[in-house]
């Protein structure tokens, strides 16, 4: 009996005019029915471009095919080489026998379309249904992925949902057909860590009663511990050890899944710099030295608060009259209050919807308050407007979510870098920007070569990294990082955590830090901000919130991390 999918000696080159990059090389593994296999591994290691290949959505060229075959067999009989299928008879196992979860949801659905429609339309696509039965069959999978208004979202379009919510849509979409095979590219990333889990527990409990087999990308491997059989780690294109996933957690062989267990911030104290992959691959350097190195927070109480928050509301009309007069509102942050004090790192935590990524817009007055005060250095903000409002643009940057819908297209990246500089005068001539840009790159683990490349030539991760490298160009005092690292695997997301607070030390900004993964904030954070439904549900120091919290919801959060295996 043939597995379900054979990956034999699969080499996969992209030839350019710069030359050809081996992204690929020579890999092999098989999934039988009813299995999850994680493949994990750093951004660029090759994890995207072979869950791409096993649907051929490659664009040939400048990706080749070098070498092997990609046998797959539904039924267990009868194998097709995957690569050798004309278009049509690949159309007719896309979305219906391999279906994918693609990891950015809001590039991945049409924005035209309401949510509804683009799930009804991959039934139809492979399903002999009526468009009315379609519809409920639609509906009940929105029900099945956890969305709170199933009816509600199936009319809504994707702008109208949060990040969390359109990746339960595309999980939504992907399942519908009851595919043979379901690839899942970090398809919890943009999730908290409530629906995370629910989100895990819903595609094993899918797969045990439909015996489908899964393929999970992921850089987090405590998601790999909750939910996959047997795990391949990648590096450079290779896959560098394959075993069940108690093996790979409890006697990891290779130095990168060594290092890779080891970037969790999970695993350390509050504090204490995070060892990073080049820490167990350079030769001679004692494994984990990084990890002793102690960070000192100077966070100056003595003083007045550099942000002081009080009675911020911020409402969005939910129901208007036939006038357009609002009859309803969404009580999106509800009469909040908080001080921040210079030098600090604050901590946001909620779940999506719960209102954090309105709020840090708002202090920025990227959205206007309904009512309520902000202020920044004494200075009211919500009486700040125009060309006023410029200064406190270069003084207060942020780190948005979505990397891909915040950098300009067709703009390279070294522009889009260097825009603000020359917006705001910070330095002489294009030259010393251009010095600027390419030392920030280099400090966020990018090179020179990439000042001219564009955002599509990056992966997920280095996107996000390239926003980090844009919001310090203007030496901020003030910095909302929201969601800046979720999309980040662990290694970089290390890295990343490591420059923060090396920026922070060297700098003295102040953060405000929101994220949905608690182990996060709790680690760079002085306090943290439980937010639930637009108001604040608890806060206090870190240490305090994490391993002592007071609040049934906040309770709840911390049993929903994924912790990987327990320790023996």
């Amino acid at each position: 009996m043939h597995p379900l999918l054979a990956i034999e000696s699969l080499s996969v080159d992209f030839i350019t005019e710069n030359g050809t990059t081996h992204a690929l090389k020579d890999i092999s593994f098989t999934i039988s029915r009813n299995e999850v296999v994680a493949l994990v591994g750093e951004s660029g290691s090759g994890k995207s471009v072979t869950s791409l290949s096993i649907l051929r959505l490659l664009s040939t060229p400048p990706a080749k095919y070098s070498s092997g075959q990609i046998l797959f067999s539904p039924d267990g009989k009868d194998a097709v080489n995957l690569l050798q299928l004309n278009q049509k008879a690949l159309q007719q196992i896309r979305g219906n026998q391999i279906a994918m979860i693609f990891q950015e949801p809001m590039t991945s659905l049409n924005p035209v379309l309401t949510c509804g429609d683009q799930i009804t339309e991959a039934i139809l696509q492979h399903k002999k249904i009526g468009r009315d039965a379609a519809s409920k069959k639609a509906i009940s999978w929105l029900e099945k992925v956890q969305l709170p208004d199933p009816k509600g979202a199936y009319h809504r379009y994707p702008h109208q949902l949060s990040g969390g919510q359109k990746q339960r849509v595309m999980i939504a979409m992907a399942m519908c057909c009851e595919p043979a095979l379901l690839i899942c590219d970090e398809p919890t990333t943009a999730l908290d860590v409530t629906v995370q889990k629910t989100i895990l527990q819903l595609i094993k409990s899918l797969q045990q009663q439909t015996g489908m087999g899964v393929i999970f990308i992921t850089h987090d491997l405590g998601v790999v511990a909750e939910i996959a059989d047997r795990a391949l780690v990648m590096y450079q294109g290779s896959v560098v050890e394959q075993n069940s996933v108690e093996a790979i957690f409890r006697q990891p062989q290779h130095p990168y899944t060594k290092a890779l267990l080891a970037c969790r911030p999970v695993n350390h104290e509050r504090g204490k710099r995070l060892p990073v992959v080049s820490d167990f691959l350079e030769a001679g350097k004692p494994i984990g030295e990084s990890a002793v190195i102690s960070i000192t927070t100077k966070t100056d109480k003595t003083t007045a608060p550099i942000l002081t928050v009080k009675n911020l509301s911020v409402w969005f009309p939910s129901k208007k009259s036939w006038l357009g007069k609002p009859l309803d509102y969404t009580r999106a942050v509800d009469d909040v209050s908080f001080e921040v004090y210079k030098g600090e790192t604050l901590g946001l935590v909620g779940e999506s919807g719960c209102g954090k990524t309105t709020l840090g817009r708002a202090l920025l007055r990227l959205i206007e308050p309904t009512d309520g005060s902000i202020f920044y250095n004494n200075s009211d903000l919500t009486l700040t407007h125009g060309k006023d409002l410029l200064p406190l643009r270069k003084d207060i940057q942020i780190i948005f979510q979505d990397p891909y819908s915040s950098l300009n297209p067709r703009m390279t990246i070294g522009n889009a870098i260097a825009e603000p500089m020359k917006v705001h005068g910070l330095q002489p001539n294009a030259v010393t920007r251009k010095d600027k840009v390419i030392e920030l790159l280099e400090k966020v683990n990018l090179k020179a070569e990439h000042f001219n490349r564009y955002p599509h030539e990056f992966s997920g991760g280095q996107r996000q990294r390239i926003v980090i490298a844009r919001a310090l160009a203007l030496d901020p005092s003030f910095v909302v990082c929201d969601e800046s690292v979720s999309a980040l695997d662990v290694s970089v997301q290390a890295q990343v955590l490591n420059l923060l607070n090396d920026l922070k030390r060297e700098f003295g900004f102040t953060v405000i830090f929101i994220s949905h993964d608690l182990s996060v904030v709790r680690y760079i954070s002085d306090r943290i901000m439980v937010m639930n439904k637009g108001k604040i549900e608890e806060s206090g120091p870190a240490d305090d919130i994490y391993f002592k919290p007071q609040s049934p919801y906040t309770r709840q959060l911390i049993a929903s991390i994924p912790k990987g295996l327990p320790a023996t």
